[in-house]
């Protein structure tokens, strides 16, 4: 079998579920992942052959993905921030639009070293907490993109703990002198617990914010594949992790730090003002890459 008959093929066999660019996106990913080609090689080499041993692992694949089980689950990795994370159904696929956040936090970073002397106290490691981390995409970017920065990732879940303390960014942290995170179980709505491992400069999250009510606008793979767990939220109280997570930063967040919060469109205000109740009076609500209400930034002091 040609290589371009296999994308093709593919590319039209996933028509039912997703538009002919994305169905072609999703083909080309299992290709570098089980043949290792590129996206051009069947343009490039047209005459690429699909060998009969490929065969087998490929079909099955493709029963996958025709199922409707993302392409990320089935190849075990995602792209995110630049790095290719070890992903599985315990825990989200990293989107695009959060990779905002990730700048925003590595661009305070820089901001808070720029402000600190060279020796004394002044001269301690940023120390960053990732509320409800998941895969530790973002905890794992913020401590390779900002080498030398101290990151706590927190999550309930055993089993996407596991993901993210899995991670294998050994060779980037020798490279780039980056501290690999540490990783501990904690349920964020306990917001009485003992903790002994702050104080922090920064403070992230991208906790559940859809509402049940919304799941019939969302694509199959999502409801279907996704840990609901880290998704979803009642309708009756859709803000219950972000009172969590003000609470937390209250409680951890250094007198000039700032927390940055992914947030659920629909709720922009309403999630600004459970931040201002708590007492960050700098509260705004910002735009991502597709102009929709995304992130919540909050502080004490003018940011």
């Amino acid at each position: 079998m040609l290589l371009a008959d296999f994308i093709r093929e593919g590319t039209r066999s996933l028509g039912g579920l997703y538009p002919e660019r994305e169905a072609r996106s999703i083909v080309l990913m299992l290709c570098e992942a089980f043949l290792g080609t590129r996206s051009y090689t069947h343009i490039v080499e047209p005459g690429t052959v699909v060998e009969s041993g490929a065969v087998p692992a490929l079909e099955a694949a493709m029963a996958r993905l025709l199922a409707g089980e993302p392409v990320q689950y089935v190849t075990g990795f995602a792209e995110f921030c630049g790095f290719r994370f070890w992903v599985t159904p315990d825990v989200l696929i990293p989107r695009p639009e959060t990779e905002q956040l990730v700048r925003e936090a590595v661009a305070e970073i820089s901001r808070l070293r720029g402000m600190r002397g060279p020796s004394g106290r002044d001269a301690s490691p940023v120390r960053v907490l990732d509320l409800c981390t998941g895969s530790g995409c973002i905890a794992w970017s913020v401590a390779l993109l900002a080498p030398g920065t101290e990151v706590i990732g927190v999550d309930v879940s055993e089993e996407a703990l596991a993901v993210a303390r899995a991670q294998d960014f050994a060779r980037e942290c020798e490279a780039c002198g980056a501290v690999p995170p540490q990783f501990i179980k904690a349920d964020v709505l306990d917001t009485e617990r003992d903790f002994c491992h702050g104080p922090f400069d920064l403070i992230l999250s991208n906790p559940p914010y859809i509402m049940d009510s919304e799941r019939d606008r969302m694509h199959r793979n999502v409801v279907d594949f996704e840990p609901g767990i880290a998704l979803f939220v009642r309708d009756d109280d859709p803000l219950v992790f972000y009172r969590a997570v003000a609470e937390w930063s209250r409680r951890f967040l250094v007198p000039d730090g700032m927390g940055i919060s992914e947030i659920n469109e629909r709720l922009g205000d309403g999630t600004a003002r459970v931040f201002r109740a708590a007492g960050f009076t700098h509260t705004a609500v910002e735009k991502d890459i597709f102009d929709r209400n995304r992130f919540v930034k909050y502080s004490e002091i003018a940011f």
